[in-house]
């Protein structure tokens, strides 16, 4: 292996480490608060299971959809934490 390779590997390998270590960075100190986001600024799936990725929601504070709040400050926003959202859900899917 040549020493531009070996750069090269090294590198990728430290991207690999940071971006694998993120996310659990990014959520110390923070909860997922369910509907408090708004249309289009979801962080990911929704409890429907209707998508899988961030960005998703179609309307403002579904109470399906969540962001990462800092710990704490759900209830203060009007969010559900996740097992009372689940219940919500349930209920309405009963409906």
């Amino acid at each position: 292996m040549n020493n531009k390779q070996h750069v090269a590997t090294t590198a990728l390998a430290v991207a690999l480490s940071t971006i694998a270590t993120l996310p659990s960075a990014h959520a110390a100190g923070k909860e997922k608060c369910y509907g408090v986001a708004l249309a289009g600024q979801n962080d990911c799936g929704n409890l429907a299971g209707t998508h899988s990725c961030a960005g998703q929601s179609k309307t403002d504070n579904d109470s399906g959809e969540w962001k990462l709040v800092a710990k704490g400050t759900c209830k203060e926003m009007g969010g559900l934490l996740k097992a009372e959202a689940k219940k919500r859900y349930a209920e309405q899917q009963k409906s």
